[in-house]
């Protein structure tokens, strides 16, 4: 099935509605369509063309945008390059690209006009997206046309749809959870306010002063604007937050600041959400990732792990069985909605009882003095695994190991307690997405 090219839609339908809104200045729909067919002619120039990859080592901002709708333009595969890395790993995600932009593409016509294709053919493969590598090396996940307008209307259904939305981006471009933000909000026609990377400063004066509608948020990026001084930001109605377990306290603590959360989960596979909480979901309810997004089956397998099935699932990720295996443990609760234990090779058997260190993870966090924390398993000859938790305190606070002990003591049973306890100052490793790097601790 082929649909209609979401950018010639918006620019016609919406001409004058702004399209990006960034640091480094704003397009509309008519100028972001106008600059996408002269980077189509420059692409379509070097190489680029139906099926090929164009790899977009650009920073978040307009250039990257002008790039990536180029492609689309062209049939071409996007294939975001994360500036952050290293000139090695960065040759390694372009390798087998077409076309390299490194630079930003001309916003005028430098020759003549590229061949465009009519539309978008939903099986078509539109960008190339390499996982965050939290357990092992990042891998690649081939998203078409089809995966990203499912997911695009399953987040509408889970929470609405302002016409009038301004979807804030801090999320890095190079992940699902940056890049669909722009490519639904051109589905949507809304306009996206992108920054470059997420700083507190620029964020918390967008929310307050820009009339931000949604943010996308991580736990850590949503303390920090808590500790920031956010509240009851005046325009927005959904803080989308995900990317990891997000402890109970903290978003007792965001509503109430007036902020309003809504827990999502979701992969690169499944091209961003799976589940999300509703937006009416009652305070007072335990948090869960929510239920899941419209024309998403969400399964639990014998051993605990998360299966998922749907149009959003990309065509290369499901196993032999239909199912994509999603490597994290969880569980339903009677109303269908996700509880998300953690992953399911982080789990730490010791004595040969299992432990998920995300639950020993909220208990700890739930301490005032503690900033965050990590809990790993570590060799030991006579359980096989301990479990040892690494905290960063929070500064000018004094805490010692067995009053921290004493604490996940009240909630959790004798065999998850921490044996070992490390206290640190230095924040703990993190993917550029924000995700815990476990493997880097142990």
């Amino acid at each position: 099935m082929v649909v209609e090219g979401w950018l010639a839609r918006a620019a016609a339908a919406r001409p004058d509605r702004s399209a990006l809104q960034t640091p480094g200045g704003d397009w509309s729909y008519a100028e972001l369509y106008a600059a996408a067919l002269a980077g189509a002619g420059e692409l379509s120039a070097r190489g680029a063309g139906p099926g090929r990859r164009v790899a977009i080592a650009l920073p978040a901002g307009l250039a990257f945008a002008q790039a990536l709708h180029a492609c689309m333009l062209l049939g071409a595969v996007a294939v975001p390059v994360d500036l952050r890395l290293s000139p090695s790993e960065r040759a390694q995600i372009a390798d087998g690209a077409s076309v390299v932009v490194e630079e930003p593409l001309a916003t005028g016509s430098t020759g003549p006009p590229a061949a465009i294709v009519s539309g978008h053919a939903l099986d078509a493969t539109a960008a190339v997206i390499h996982t965050s590598g939290t357990t092992a090396s990042p891998r690649q996940v081939e998203l078409t046309y089809g995966n990203f307008l499912w997911s695009a209307i399953g987040s509408a259904v889970a929470l609405g749809l302002d016409p009038r939305e301004r979807w804030l981006c801090a999320l890095p471009l190079s992940h699902i959870g940056g890049l669909s933000i722009l490519v639904r909000s051109t589905i949507y026609a809304t306009t996206a306010v992108v920054h470059e990377r997420f700083e507190v400063d620029r964020v918390l004066a967008a929310l307050r002063e820009q009339e931000v509608t949604v943010v996308s948020l991580v736990a850590t990026t949503l303390a920090r604007l808590l500790d920031a001084g956010l509240s009851s930001p005046p325009a927005l109605r959904c803080a989308l937050t995900g990317g990891g377990p997000v402890p109970g306290e903290l978003v007792a603590r965001a509503r109430a600041a007036g902020v309003p959360v809504a827990l999502t989960y979701g992969l690169t596979e499944t091209c961003s959400q799976v589940t999300t909480t509703p937006l009416a979901a009652p305070d007072g309810e335990r948090p869960t990732a929510g239920p899941s997004l419209f024309c998403t089956r969400v399964a639990i397998a014998g051993d605990g792990e998360i299966l998922v099935q749907g149009p959003t699932v990309a065509p290369g990720a499901p196993s032999p069985d239909g199912w994509l295996h999603t490597g994290d443990l969880g569980s339903l609760d009677p109303a269908g909605r996700l509880l998300v234990d953690g992953r399911k090779a982080d789990t730490i058997v010791s004595g040969g009882e299992n432990v998920a260190p995300a639950e020993v993870e909220a208990v700890l966090e739930a301490h005032p003095q503690v900033l965050e924390a990590a809990v790993i398993g570590r060799a030991d000859a006579q359980w096989g695994e301990v479990v040892t938790a690494i905290v960063v305190t929070r500064p000018g606070t004094a805490l010692d190991s067995e009053a921290l002990r004493a604490h996940c003591a009240m909630s959790l049973a004798p065999y998850k307690l921490p044996k070992h306890i490390v206290l640190v100052a230095e924040p703990l490793p993190r993917t550029h997405s924000g995700k815990l790097l476990r493997r880097a601790l142990r």
